[in-house]
């Protein structure tokens, strides 16, 4: 009898659950090149904005440009998710980037601002999916312990990009078009889809035959279409307080509360809300939400300080966000590696809301007190560093707490709460701000008012220096309310997290998520 062993049929299966390293290697270049494609995109955009209408018109519905993408991405992202645990990633991954390529091919060749608006819609259908599934393929090739590591690249990359964007938009714009904005992302979502289909491992779970729920899917997003809507619109197009407005709130709410009734009869819903019983899973998602909600609603209107207060061109503004930059790439990376080596990601978790909570908090005292321009540089250093230990880490607590089976609903339900907490942060915030500022322009010109809101900083260097100080005091006024708001929000999120209890990283890819603690 031979005792000698037969050489095995298949390799065997790697180590610590992580797919082989050329595989893994493949698989991260094409889910951080579709991050870079959701990253620049909004960005560039914008930059190339006063372009598009000088060329098309329609300055009226200038907004739309930005809105019809928001709606159609924020609203598919759950979807995506759902159907690519019941497809598989692979699949999913295809249509999303075909989809936002043909897209951006349409508008690279739209010949009306209403055709610029309804491609922008197809190729936000298209960046529903991006975020979602560049975040949740990672789950296909890495265990949740290795995951940190590489969640922080994602967090890296998307700081970069999102920086790099309105340079890029603006070079792009000036050397070539605004049409070239759009066809910049053909080679880069071509290459992403090669590393895709060469690394990314075929569903080897046969699909489920129950449909999915479609009508929880169309409830889901009339309500958050209507919610969308309503901060869009709220304030500018009518008054907050206006029938307008509360007949779209009392909608959105019924169609949420109509679709939480769908879900818990659907044999199939989009999202098993069984999962919120999952303190890790309930918490995580709502506190990406929360963290979303505080970033975008002070961030956005930072170079808006720098500049009508600070007094800065914007040069200068955008060179103020770079050590938020800095800090986000080195703690991600860094913190990943420390990270997977222990296993247990909630210190670094609550190191990095709180250190945002701080940062939130500072820019309110300094904004309060006119502190020179160099002592914000100190404040966005320490966002940067919290950003980058809270949200790769959030992400993988997220995802650990879930089978691996609901990996990309548990994905997507987070990226979608997380751009529904940033459309409400910036709505909030501009609401303050508005209110702020009417109060404050009270006594002021209203010529000089309007020269300011037109213009920005290069009509303030025509004012004389009473009048840029009048005014630098009414926006410092108007921009502390929504640093204090920001800072209050991420407070509370970091109180949320305090009280999360604390799972193990996963050592393999498919193994099953524990019993929800207690």
């Amino acid at each position: 009898m031979n005792d000698q062993p037969t050489p095995a049929a298949n390799p065997p299966a790697p180590p610590a659950g992580t797919a082989p390293k050329r595989q893994l290697r493949i698989v991260l270049a094409g889910a951080l090149l579709t991050m870079i494609l959701a990253a620049l995109d909004q960005n560039i955009v914008n930059t190339a904005l006063p372009r598009m209408v000088g060329e098309l018109g329609g300055m009226a519905h200038l907004s739309w440009v930005v809105t019809a993408f928001m709606l159609t991405s924020t609203t598919t992202t759950p979807l995506y998710g759902k159907l690519s645990d019941t497809f598989g990633r692979r699949t999913l991954f295809f249509l999303a980037i075909l989809i936002f390529l043909g897209g951006s091919l349409l508008c690279g060749v739209a010949q009306s601002m209403g055709q610029l608006i309804a491609f922008r819609a197809i190729q936000g259908i298209g960046a529903g999916g991006l975020l979602t599934l560049s975040q949740a393929a990672i789950g296909d090739v890495v265990s949740p312990r290795e995951r940190p590591r590489y969640q922080g690249l994602f967090t890296g990359t998307f700081a970069l990009a999102s920086v790099a964007g309105p340079l890029l938009g603006g070079i792009i714009t000036s050397a070539l078009s605004w049409r070239w904005v759009f066809y910049v992302n053909l080679p880069i979502g071509l290459l992403a889809l090669v590393m895709i289909g060469l690394g990314l491992p075929r569903s080897t779970t046969p699909p489920n035959r129950r449909p999915v729920d479609i009508p929880g899917a169309a409830l889901l997003a009339g309500a958050t279409t209507a919610l969308l809507l309503l901060l869009a619109w709220g304030g500018s197009e009518f008054p907050w307080a206006s029938w307008p407005a509360l007949g779209m709130a009392a909608l959105s709410v019924t169609l949420y509360a109509l679709f939480a009734w769908r879900e818990l009869r659907a044999p199939e819903p989009l999202i098993r809300l069984p999962l919120f019983r999952n303190p890790v899973f309930a918490r995580g998602v709502v506190v990406g939400g929360m963290m979303t909600f505080a970033m975008l609603g002070s961030t956005v209107f930072l170079p808006l300080y720098f500049q009508l207060v600070l007094g800065m061109d914007p040069a200068h503004a955008g060179a103020m966000m770079l050590p938020q930059v800095v800090g986000m790439v080195l703690s991600s990376v860094v913190g990943g590696r420390i990270v997977s080596k222990l296993g247990r990601n909630k210190l670094f978790l609550l190191a990095g809301l709180g250190l945002e909570a701080l940062a939130l908090a500072s820019l309110a005292l300094f904004a309060w007190f006119a502190a020179p321009p160099m002592v914000f540089l100190v404040s966005m250093g320490l966002l940067g560093l919290g950003m980058g230990m809270g949200m790769p880490n959030l992400t993988t607590a997220v995802q650990n707490a879930v089978a691996h089976r609901e990996l990309g609903a548990a994905t997507g339900a987070m990226t979608f709460l997380r751009s529904l907490g940033g459309a409400l942060g910036v709505a909030a915030s501009g609401t303050i701000m508005t209110s702020r500022l009417q109060n404050a322009f009270a006594g002021l010109d209203p010529a000089e008012v309007a020269q300011v809101t037109a213009h920005g900083v290069e009509a303030l260097a025509r004012f004389t220096p009473a009048q840029q100080a009048a005014m630098a005091d009414a926006y410092r006024a108007a921009l502390t309310g929504c640093f204090l708001l920001s800072g209050a929000v991420m407070t509370a999120a970091f109180l949320l997290v305090l009280g999360l209890p604390e799972v193990t990283l996963r050592d393999r890819i498919g193994d099953e998520a524990g019993p929800p603690p207690r």
